[in-house]
Parts: C-alpha cells; sequence; structure tokens
C-alpha cells in the first residue's frame, strides 16, 4: 500500500531528486508538489519544479506556488550554491504544464480533504507553506499523516554556526509547525551529510541512461563544484531526498523520538535547532530526530526510482 505524499520544495538541485523518489519510488504516491522561496525567489522554485517533473514524464500531478518569503523575515537566499536560477548546470527545459491556479494553500488544503486516508507531507525547503497552511486552515490538521522536513542539525549548521538554512530563513515557521502537535520529523544536516555523491554514485545513476538520469548527472556536476568551492566538499551531500527516505523506504533512516526546539532570539544562534537527545531539559518529546543514515540503502532507493522514470 502506498503512502500519498506531498512534497514542499524550494528546488535547488536535491529538491528535485526529493521530486523524483516521490514520483518514482513504488511504496508512495505523489499527489501535490507545492513551491516557496528558498533556495531562490518563489519565481525559480516554482518553474523548477515543473522543469524536474517534466524532464521526468511526471506531468499529471498539480504544482502550486505557495509563500514568497518567510513569516516575518525577509527571504534570504542561496544561490552560492544553486546558481542563479536555482538549478544550474543543464540548460533548463520548458516546463510542459503550468501551475495550479488555487496556490499552495488551497492545493493542500483540498488534496488533503479529498484524499481517502491521511497525507504525509514533506517539506524540503523553509517550511512556511506548511505553518500558513496550519495557521489559515487548522481544519485540515487531521487529515496530515504526519510532516516530515530536511532542515536543522544536532549538530553545527551550514549558514551559521549554529543554524542550518532552512531552519534559518524562517524559523518561526518551524516554531508554529512544531506546536501543531502533528507528528513531525526533523532529518538534519548530522544525517544528510552522510549522502555524499561519490564517484561511484554519480556512475550508477548516469549507467541508467535515461533522460531522468542524464539530466541529474549535468545537475550533480555543478552541485558537488559549488559544495567544493564553498564547503570543501567535493563529493556533495544530497541533502533533501533523505526525508523523502523516511517514507519510502523506513529502514533507512534511523529517528529517534526526542525533545526539539528552534531558537528565534538569539543574536548568533536565531535558527538554530535545540535537540535535547539527552533529555537535558527534561521536557516532552514533541519529535522524531533523523540520527542515522543506510547510505548504500538510501543510495539504492534513488537508482531504483529514478530507473522507474522517464
Amino acid at each position: 500500500m502506498s503512502i500519498p505524499v506531498i512534497i514542499d520544495c524550494d528546488p535547488g538541485h536535491d529538491d528535485v531528486f526529493a521530486l523524483w523518489l516521490a514520483a518514482g519510488h513504488p511504496s508512495l504516491d505523489l499527489l501535490a508538489v507545492t513551491t516557496v522561496g528558498g533556495n531562490v525567489p518563489l519565481e525559480h522554485t516554482s518553474r523548477n519544479a515543473r522543469v524536474a517533473l517534466t524532464v521526468a514524464g511526471v506531468t499529471d500531478v498539480p504544482v502550486a506556488a505557495g509563500a514568497a518569503g518567510p513569516l516575518a523575515r525577509e527571504l534570504s537566499t542561496a544561490e552560492w550554491i544553486h546558481g542563479e536560477n536555482g538549478l544550474g548546470g543543464p540548460e533548463l527545459p520548458e516546463p510542459a504544464f503550468g501551475l495550479d491556479p488555487r496556490g499552495a494553500t488551497a492545493l493542500m488544503a483540498d488534496v488533503l480533504a479529498e484524499a481517502s486516508e491521511p497525507v504525509a507531507v514533506v517539506a524540503t525547503g523553509p517550511i512556511t507553506n506548511v505553518a500558513v497552511l496550519l495557521r489559515d486552515r487548522p481544519e485540515v490538521a487531521p487529515r496530515i499523516r504526519e510532516i516530515v522536513w530536511m532542515g536543522g542539525s544536532t549538530e553545527r549548521g551550514n549558514v551559521t554556526p549554529y543554524a542550518e538554512f532552512n531552519a534559518w530563513v524562517d524559523p518561526e515557521a518551524l516554531d508554529l509547525v512544531l506546536r501543531s502537535g502533528i507528528p513531525f520529523t526533523m532529518v538534519g544536516l548530522n544525517v544528510t551529510h552522510r549522502a555524499l555523491v561519490t564517484a561511484e554514485v554519480r556512475a550508477r545513476l548516469a549507467a541508467l541512461g535515461t533522460r531522468t538520469s542524464a539530466f541529474g548527472d549535468e545537475l550533480l556536476d555543478f552541485f558537488c563544484r559549488t559544495n567544493d568551492e564553498v564547503f570543501g566538499l567535493p563529493d556533495g551531500p544530497l541533502h533533501d531526498p533523505v526525508a523523502v527516505a523516511v517514507l519510502a523506504d523506513p529502514g533507512c533512516v534511523d529517528v529517534v523520538r526526542t525533545r526539539l526546539d528552534i531558537e528565534l532570539l538569539g543574536g548568533e544562534t536565531v535558527g538554530a535547532t535545540v535537540v535535547d537527545l539527552d533529555g537535558m531539559l527534561a521536557r516532552e518529546p514533541n519529535a522524531g530526530v533523523a540520527v542515522g543514515l543506510d547510505v548504500n540503502r538510501f543510495w539504492g532507493l534513488v537508482e531504483e526510482a529514478i530507473g522507474r522514470l522517464a
């Protein structure tokens, strides 16, 4: 039985692979995609999501644009990793379909209401759209099976010493979602930095010989190069698909139940995810937090999914 899924994203190279994993893996049923300003402005993320699905031959999944920026802050973007249009590297084809006119909140609410069972939401960017949905349409909350979010870290950050990018862009949104009580899993840098795009991984994916894998190889060439230039990581970590893997194959990612809070005020620590793995704060656990990854199993999932696409 497949799990119905909505992907909320800000493509971004790694978001593309998250979309492909969700669209191509048999254990998932991708019902809708929503976009948010994050890695690049909303205009680009909304086009990039449709480009990713067009390349993969997935043209029957609605895509709607959501929040252009955070709930209470100015948008900060990451062209320094993803390029000016968010998908640096390949020449981007024209999307084969337009945006859903309903917008992200209405699309998500309609999909949740119409689904025959509760739907999982996987967010791979700033979690603004999910926060807006829960704030403006609280009646749909019982229709959400769980929320899995790529962001945060149990260790150090990647945009400040303490904060991961998705958490740092909109910490208020994350705080709102955490307070909703909906089952929540954080998949942070401590785990996604193990999903390294090695030469062997690239060779395996390229050997699939599909249009999707060829486009993906061009994306990875650019992504690994910028990660090397900025972070000294020539084998760029492919963060976002790990969040999808939590649903596609739960045994692939080790998750512990613990306390998770987000720092909203700290002058040097705003956006830091406070993960109390040792129970030092004596607060009630409120989230699952990823702490381990079966790397070979993960890349097998990605390879299998891409192999099912165009």
